[in-house]
């Protein structure tokens, strides 16, 4: 009977630490996908400004 007491706190630490853990986890998600959707939103602020225009590496500068 003892050694299943000490199972179960065994158990009972294990999850507590687990589900410490997860809501961690669950914290810095939210936290990161706020990050990207401000992160997204910049950039397509910027590319709504600059009128979306996409510079390809092999073209000639308006100057030339």
């Amino acid at each position: 009977m003892e050694k299943l007491e000490e199972q179960i706190a065994h158990l009972t630490r294990a999850v507590d630490d687990l589900s410490d853990i997860v809501t961690r986890q669950e914290d810095e998600i939210t936290h990161l996908n706020r990050r990207v959707h401000m992160l997204m939103q910049r950039d397509g602020e910027r590319e709504a400004s600059t009128g979306g225009a996409v510079v390809m590496g092999d073209e000639r500068p308006p100057h030339y």
